[in-house]
């Protein structure tokens, strides 16, 4: 077992078998969730993320493993590579500290302490270093004057000497490990402001918190202050914590008469050379720490909001609200084609509001529309207000819903949007991205770049690379956890299934344009660049509505076909049986059954075969259909309703580390802050909520002016 295994082991709390069968499957070139679906016996049922985490570190470890060779090669070439520096670079748990290691090897730009060496003082430095000579420092200096070599006098000499001992002690790894732990532990990070005018940044304009203890949410505050120039930040540090420390490892315990030289020297290389790097190299990791806590939090959010109830069957008209251009107007069948647009004037004073509502009658007429769906952006507020008099002046069941249209404005300027709608102008398109997220979310936020949809924090202040990777798995993952039908599928969502990539899915849909439906998952091995290998990985994520074989309509696996034809007749049931639906007691005949003989029996594991069994007993159906409905309302309701008392039930549109935003339908999102979410303690919001989560909140307080609401869902 190699050494990143026993790493990862560890870290995970991982049984060897777990982590050596999982790095296997990742190296074959298998996806994340066909691990976590269909491979449970070789990982111990490990879930996808737990699978992703791992994948994540173990990326992670592979690339230290490569600096370490790297260093120890460049090192080595130097012919500087001692057993001792082996060990120190094998040892290095962080990229931070092999760079400590590699520092003194590494070509310079000239300093004053390479300046130093130019002019012979090497040997000075290293005697006063030393600090076991009796003669005086500057007696000691006299015989390295050199007027040719611009060193006058002594205590030139002693100075270019102190110099190459500040840049020795600056390159000791040791040292700058522990300068970098003392600075964590002791040291406190201040901003002030850095203009004189009022901003989103005010409560920082005066601010200090121990850098051991400061929220991750207030660093990328901080930072975004900084990099808007309304901060200037630092971390302050009293310097005698770590020069002390440093001459307490260097300083000679015996009286020397360099001893107060090599102190001057410490002193220097600290505040000089160590302290300005050390800050930044703390501010890194104070950054990453927060980011890679808020990219946590926005795939927690994205997985709500991606796995929201889809609500089918229903003809909806999507209104993306508008002032000067008017609100564009799209009507969308049940199966998300598009039927009618138009643009109405509503918004604005001089619009006539009558005019409007007698275009939309007429739409809602015409194609039986039954739903509303409105984007959440600017004139919104308008635009909802008149929808509510609409559906009173309607003699018919009609509801409306706001929705978030986060990313609409991206996708109708994309590519994707100009070839799915080359006769729309952009604002149409996004009328019907924002009737489509209505009636299957997961769907129509595929087309979308996950950075741009909105449910975190401080996103754009994020590696980029790192967010989008965890973003996308994200993605995957929900996309696979639903399944999608492979006869009614856009190529974006393809796209995101298990083995297949953006220009297979297009020919999946080449292939169906050209050869009608498909009937068998086996006819995915005639399209083009889909190999075994793929079809492995994809095959059980797509579902066949009506096809030749019943087992197509499910989530088993092909290769688990033989099984489950086996375990139906075990239970006493047909093919015919789970065509008509007619299994439902399926879970209470497999309970008469010994689970791990039956397992062996039919040559499976124990895991594969429940999975096998729930497949069938949810034949045809989504998973999302099984969590809480979205709300959905026929009147409005303003800020100037609400009273503190008031009990409503709203919908979670985010969440954040010090609480969560839940829209309760006033156009303003109320916040629920972290104290108020529950009455035990919880260290995140995510403990206890997600996106999409339908809940009841009652009213704290309310500010109109500065449009505030503050909820909680302790009372409610």
């Amino acid at each position: 077992m190699d050494k990143i295994a026993k790493i990862l082991m560890e870290e995970f709390s991982l049984k060897e078998f777990q982590v050596t069968n999982t790095l296997k499957l990742i190296d074959e070139g298998n996806t994340i969730p066909f691990i976590a679906r269909y491979r449970k016996e070789a990982t111990g049922e490990l879930s996808d993320e737990v699978l992703r985490n791992l994948h994540t570190r173990l990326m992670a470890l592979r690339s230290l493993q490569e600096k370490r060779e790297e260093i120890t090669r460049l090192i080595d070439e130097q012919g500087k590579l001692t057993d001792e520096l082996s060990v120190a670079i094998e040892n290095a748990k962080t990229i931070t500290e092999l760079d400590d290691i590699y520092r003194p090897y590494r070509p310079k730009r000239r300093t004053r302490a390479t300046i130093a060496k130019e002019k012979g003082l090497e040997p000075l430095a290293d005697i006063i270093f030393a600090q076991d000579n009796k003669e005086d420092v500057l007696s000691l200096a006299l015989s390295y004057i050199d007027i040719e070599k611009d060193v006058e006098t002594a205590e030139d000499a002693v100075q270019g000497a102190m110099d190459i001992i500040a840049e020795i002690i600056s390159d000791n790894a040791d040292f700058r490990k522990s300068i970098r732990e003392l600075t964590i532990k002791n040291g406190t990070l201040t901003s002030k402001s850095a203009k004189d005018e009022d901003s989103v940044y005010s409560m920082y304009y005066d601010f200090q918190e121990p850098v051991n203890k400061i929220a991750n949410h207030r660093i990328l505050a901080i930072n975004r202050g900084e990099k808007d120039g309304f901060l200037s930040a630092k971390i302050t540090l009293e310097e005698s914590i770590c020069t002390d420390f440093i001459k307490s490892q260097v300083l000679s315990k015996q009286p020397s008469t360099s001893r107060d030289t090599v102190s001057l020297a410490i002193d220097d290389s600290y505040s000089r050379l160590i302290a300005p790097s050390v800050e930044t190299e703390v501010r890194n990791i104070l950054t990453e720490r927060a980011s890679d806590s808020a990219i946590k939090v926005f795939a927690k959010n994205l997985t709500g909001l991606l796995l929201q109830p889809p609500i089918k069957g229903r003809t909806v008209l999507g209104l993306d609200p508008g002032y000067r251009t008017g609100c564009k107007v799209a009507v969308v069948d049940d199966t998300g084609k598009v039927l009618d647009t138009n643009v109405v004037y509503c918004t604005l004073p001089n619009h006539d509001k009558d005019k409007a509502k007698t275009i939309l009658k007429n739409l809602i007429i015409k194609h039986n529309v039954n739903l509303i769906s409105i984007g959440n952006g600017t004139a919104s507020k308008e635009s909802e207000i008149l929808v509510a008099e609409l559906i009173k002046e309607i003699d018919r069941e009609l509801f409306y819903m706001m929705v978030s249209e986060a990313g609409a404005s991206v996708y109708s300027a994309s590519k994707l949007a100009t070839e799915e709608f080359p006769e729309f102008d952009v604002s149409l398109r996004s009328a019907v991205s924002i009737a489509r997220r209505l009636q299957d979310p997961l769907a129509e936020l595929v087309k979308i770049d996950p950075k741009a949809i909105g449910v975190g924090q401080y996103q754009h202040d994020m590696n980029q690379k790192k967010l989008g990777e965890s973003l996308g798995g994200v993605v995957e993952d929900c996309v696979n956890s639903v399944g999608v039908d492979l006869n009614t599928a856009s190529p974006s969502l393809l796209s995101y299934i298990s083995g297949i990539n953006l220009s297979i899915a297009k020919n999946i849909t080449a292939y169906r344009e050209e050869n009608g439906k498909f009937t068998d998952r086996k006819q995915l091995l005639k399209v083009s660049k889909l190999g075994p290998k793929a079809f492995e990985q994809c095959a059980g994520f797509l579902r066949i509505t009506d096809g030749k074989n019943v087992f197509d309509n499910t989530s088993v696996h092909p290769e688990s076909y033989s099984v489950a034809k086996e375990l139906l007749s075990k239970l006493g049931f047909t093919e015919a049986d789970l065509i008509e639906g007619n299994i439902s007691d399926l879970k209470e005949r497999l309970q008469k059954f010994n689970i791990t003989e039956l397992a062996n029996e039919l040559r499976t594991g124990v895991p594969t075969l429940r999975d096998i069994a729930d497949g069938l007993l949810k034949k045809g159906r989504d998973p999302r259909e099984e969590l809480p409905k979205p709300v959905l309302m026929s009147d409005v309701m303003s800020m100037e309703d609400l009273k503190p008392g008031m009990v409503m039930t709203g919908t979670v549109r985010n969440v954040i580390d010090f609480g969560a935003f839940v829209d309760i339908g006033v156009h303003q999102d109320g916040l629920v802050h972290i104290s108020q979410i529950c009455d035990r303690f919880i260290k995140h919001p995510l403990d206890v909520l997600s996106v999409g989560d339908v809940v009841k909140v009652k009213i704290i307080d309310v500010d109109v002016k500065k449009k505030r609401i503050s909820l909680t869902m302790k009372e409610a």
